[in-house]
């Protein structure tokens, strides 16, 4: 049964990263290209979906790239809310890789050492060339968020979105307070849902993470 939108109690706000992509799979360092998903990405699309099918969607939020946009589609249509608004924007795009773009990590590692690519994948400031940090990356992600998002939840809309993994880490890092040291453990799987029960105010009620 789908649950009616709730106001002046408490809303929903779903993250979902989209599915496994082709990049994915073939470990290479996707940033802002444009690679569809794969099969398996579409099936935890649904899979994700399933997790969701009881809550009714005022509106939906997700990048420009497309692989956010697809698990955007099979999610809605999974759950009988295609028709809904959807605003995309750059601002939830995946971190920016620069000149590591399409290249594959585990070359890379040969290349330039595993700790040197653990840095560019998992540190807060440390940016590859031509491409984003983590910290540069929150700083377009949550401004968005906050202007763009965050009000409409606290509205009383159930919102969701549908983004990358290194945006939406900059949202729950800043959703719950992790430093920069606690984001780096901080992984989001493909198409798993988190849920964030929000007051009017935007004080996190309950948090659950779903697993596939």
């Amino acid at each position: 049964m789908i649950k009616p939108l709730r106001r002046n109690k408490m809303s929903f706000l779903v993250l979902i990263r989209h599915g496994q992509s082709q990049w994915n799979l073939e470990n290479r360092f996707t940033g802002w290209i444009d690679i569809p998903l794969t099969d398996k990405g579409r099936e935890e699309a649904r899979k994700g979906a399933e997790k969701i099918k009881g809550i009714l969607f005022a509106k939906a939020f997700t990048s420009n790239l497309i692989r956010a946009q697809e698990t955007l589609d099979i999610v809605l249509e999974a759950i009988g809310q295609k028709g809904i608004p959807v605003e995309k924007d750059q601002a939830l795009n995946e971190r920016h890789y620069g000149e590591l773009q399409g290249l594959n990590k585990e070359e890379m590692k040969k290349k330039f050492g595993e700790e040197q690519v653990q840095l560019w994948r998992r540190s807060y400031d440390v940016a590859p060339a031509g491409g984003e940090s983590l910290k540069d990356t929150a700083e377009r992600t949550l401004p968005y968020f906050k202007e763009k998002i965050l009000p409409e939840v606290k509205t009383g809309k159930n919102i969701l979105v549908s983004a990358h993994g290194n945006s939406l880490r900059s949202i729950v890092m800043d959703l719950d307070h992790l430093t920069k040291e606690e984001v780096l453990s901080l992984e989001i799987a493909t198409g798993a849902p988190i849920l964030y029960d929000l007051d009017p105010s935007g004080k996190i009620l309950k948090k659950t993470v779903h697993i596939l």
